[in-house]
């Protein structure tokens, strides 16, 4: 039971259908589409692809999704990989010739083949009850009518507004300058775009004028992108991998995204009696940073696009994880893990549903940095991801940038079990923190004894590049602390990340929680 003399919110609480997200137009939107006889698959869409519209700087049609979730009246978890590709002519060698060491950020070479329409589109056939057209109107209307800019998007929108170009200015600038709260948002030429995805499906999309729309964009500036790529783009079905902690277990989606860092990172935490720390302490986050940079490092080693990956089974071995444990000296830091040559950043989207005959969809979806590549197509203002950022140009390795393949993806949906049970679908937001996030969710759960919500406010650390960074939740006197025995403290410009959660009770009430850090919510009925 949370103090409710001090500021907070409470969890939510219903029966029929839950939605938590990080904007409360989203939230309304799929829970309307769950009372309307929609199911989670149905809700999680409508919600994602308005988060386009809500908050354009974190995520769009131009991007990419991850999604975990399971069928009514199962508890087997199925994963969809909905992670475009490079375009076929990409080659490492001719960045290399350029002197480059790394995928630029806001280059046509960074833009990979946006992959989230083409899983949206299957899913909805596949999973889900309601047509296309029901799953879009909402965000068909809001991209026509606008939206009032919230108060974190606006905070956001001015931090990222340098990184647009060409004619991204002219869609996501209002008078030349980045929307204020309270401003209206308008893309009628989404709106457009989607109109015709709800009529002739993803084919509308990677072919015709809107794909050749995107491609204009990317050869002004360099791109080798064709209609071809685009039009084989194609979702993949996926198995997920798992771990266990303190009798939960993680279920994440594999590689090309980061999930199994969290796993290991879990099993590296097993060696140490966390539940008899203090939870903000010196002590809890030392080992956690430590224990991230090994994780991470294996993952910058490791974890590429899944025809590409070796070693996966090395994140899920616990041996593994227990040398690397051995590593970490309680009283000390070590210095930072090898450099990344990978670009990774903090810009996505979360939304979790779950409806009344308890399907539970996680979903993840991004265009990578604010405003992705910041370019954008001309007629139908589609925002293109940089993913391609999240390759390496060092020769050899598994995530080397390279034609047809998925890079390294630092977003990961996640989703508890418990007792071989669907419990709760979560995510957190934050690039790079994320398997971080999720580990520090699920001590936070089973460690520290804190409710979910609590667990979400929690202040956050995060060891990130030779740096840790400390929200202004973690006291003065620990900083200092960690200062003493070789941590860089930093305190980051915005909040670690931001999480979503619904947990499913067994006597069938839903429970939702939402992070303060981002404008969302969680609403059910």
């Amino acid at each position: 039971m949370r103090d409710f003399h001090t500021p907070g919110r409470s969890e939510v609480l219903a029966t029929e259908g839950m939605c938590a997200t990080s904007h409360p137009l989203a939230a309304k939107v799929a829970v309307d589409i769950l009372a309307r006889g929609g199911n989670a698959m149905d809700a999680a869409i409508a919600g994602a692809v308005l988060l386009g519209i809500c908050e354009p700087q974190m995520t769009g049609l131009g991007g990419d999704c991850f999604v975990l979730y399971n069928r009514a009246g199962e508890d087997e978890i199925r994963a969809l990989n909905g992670s475009g590709r490079a375009p076929a002519a990409a080659d490492a060698e001719t960045l290399r010739a350029q002197g480059l060491t790394a995928v630029p950020l806001n280059t046509a070479d960074a833009v990979t083949i946006p992959g989230a329409v083409d899983a949206f589109c299957h899913l909805a056939e596949t999973e889900g009850k309601l047509d296309l057209d029901a799953i879009l109107q909402p965000s068909i209307h809001y991209a026509e009518a606008g939206v009032p800019v919230a108060p974190r998007v606006a905070l956001d929108w001015a931090t990222g507004a340098a990184t647009l170009q060409g004619a991204a200015q002219g869609h996501y600038l209002i008078n030349d300058k980045a929307p204020a709260v309270g401003q209206i948002f308008r893309s009628p030429g989404q709106a457009e775009v989607l109109r015709r995805i709800a009529r002739n499906g993803r084919d509308a999309f990677y072919s015709g004028d809107i794909a050749e729309d995107m491609i204009a964009a990317l050869t002004e500036r360099g791109g080798t992108h064709t209609v071809e790529d685009f039009q084989a783009t194609a979702c993949t079905k996926t198995l997920p991998v798992s771990g266990t902690y303190s009798g939960l277990e993680l279920v994440e989606h594999p590689p090309n995204g980061q999930g199994a860092t969290a796993i290991l990172l879990l099993n590296i935490l097993k060696n140490f009696d966390l539940a008899s720390m203090d939870p903000f302490g010196t002590e809890r986050l030392h080992i956690e940073a430590e224990a991230s940079k090994l994780a991470y490092d294996a993952r910058n080693r490791f974890i590429a696009d899944p025809d590409h990956t070796t070693h996966a089974a090395r994140f899920l071995d616990q041996d593994v994880a227990d040398r690397l444990a051995a590593l970490i000296d309680p009283k000390r830091a070590m210095p930072a893990a090898a450099p990344l040559t990978e670009a990774i950043h903090k810009d996505t989207v979360y939304i979790t549903a779950v409806d009344r005959d308890r399907m539970a969809v996680s979903l993840i979806y991004s265009i990578f940095h604010s405003f992705g590549s910041g370019i954008a197509s001309e007629k139908y203002s589609i925002l293109l991801q940089n993913r391609g950022a999240g390759f390496t140009l060092q020769a050899g390795h598994p995530n080397e940038f390279g034609g047809g393949k998925r890079p390294m993806h630092t977003i990961i949906p996640g989703l508890l079990k418990q007792n071989g049970r669907v419990l709760m679908p979560f995510g957190v937001m934050g690039g790079a923190y994320q398997p971080t996030g999720h580990a520090r969710f699920v001590s936070n759960l089973t460690d520290h004894g804190l409710g979910m919500q609590a667990s979400i406010d929690a202040p956050r650390a995060f060891a990130d590049n030779g740096v840790l960074k400390l929200e202004r939740g973690i006291s003065p006197k620990v900083a200092q602390q960690l200062c003493e025995i070789g941590h860089t403290v930093e305190l980051p410009e915005t909040p670690l990340g931001g999480a979503q959660a619904i947990r499913i009770c067994e006597n069938g009430v839903l429970k939702g929680a939402s992070d303060p850090r981002k404008d969302g919510c969680a609403l059910g009925y």
